[in-house]
């Protein structure tokens, strides 16, 4: 199985910036490990529903932001060590929220939760005004 861990979430003033990192280990049933999967966050605020942030394909061509962070967040991914990274800038309290990082086999990245098999627990972001 795929093991995702969050890093980095804490508390940061409005306007400042913050790096999320998620760790992947393991592999897929079919044995695909972390350079052969998609990889994307997701955030969940409190009395709101789980929505897609970003998105990376595994060759790192193409990438897909929400329209709420389009401009601000940049995704990123370093396969040699397994990880995926979330650089958010000009951060706002609209921002808080349980951040999750999220993997997928397929080639093609999208911006559903159930087009996500692997999901880590989480890391929290809190944005003060």
């Amino acid at each position: 199985q795929v093991q995702l861990v969050e890093s980095g979430g804490r508390l940061v003033q409005a306007g400042g910036s913050l790096r999320l990192s998620c760790a992947a280990s393991g592999r897929t049933a079919s044995g695909r490990t972390f350079s052969r999967l998609a990889m994307g966050w997701f955030r969940q605020a409190p009395g709101k529903e789980r929505e897609f942030v970003a998105a990376i394909a595994w060759n790192t061509d193409h990438t897909l932001y929400s329209d709420s962070v389009k401009g601000r967040f940049t995704i990123s991914r370093d396969n040699d060590k397994n990880a995926v990274y979330l650089d958010m800038d000009s951060l706002q309290p609209e921002d808080a929220a349980v951040y999750y990082c999220v993997a997928d086999t397929s080639v093609v990245i999208g911006t559903n939760r159930w087009e996500y098999d692997y999901w880590g627990r989480g890391t929290q972001v809190t944005v003060s005004s």
